[in-house]
């Protein structure tokens, strides 16, 4: 939980059932609250901007997009496969409040979701 003086909260959601995560993969994200809101900051590296969709829906902050394998057309066979390719999804509930601005910056293979509150505009 984050933010016990303002009364609010920013939780990540766990995952449900292993078939889930099976089709999708997880990136690592950074949540920090701040005097006006929530900042949430996603590792996407190899992810075009245009394939990352960022919603607000009830409580929920939804990040979604794909990465895709740009390079396996050019291939005979693979060898080892690490990295992750795919859809993936992080779900973030936002618990108290009424009405919130977002703002979005990529950069660097970094998403940075700015979370601003109703109440820090007053």
């Amino acid at each position: 939980m984050f933010g016990h003086s303002t009364g609010r909260h920013l939780a990540q959601l766990a995952w449900g059932s292993a078939e889930l995560q099976r089709h999708f993969w997880m990136p690592a994200a950074d949540v920090y609250e701040t005097q006006t809101g929530f900042i949430v900051k996603l590792e996407l590296a190899g992810v075009r901007p245009q394939d990352i969709s960022v919603s607000v829906s009830g409580d929920f902050l939804r990040i979604r997009g794909r990465r895709r394998d740009w390079i396996v057309e050019e291939t005979r066979c693979c060898r080892s496969l690490e990295i992750c390719y795919e859809q993936f999804e992080r779900l973030f509930e936002l618990t108290g409040l009424e009405q919130c601005d977002v703002t979005t910056e990529y950069r660097d293979g970094m998403l940075v979701v700015k979370i601003s509150t109703q109440e820090s505009a007053t």
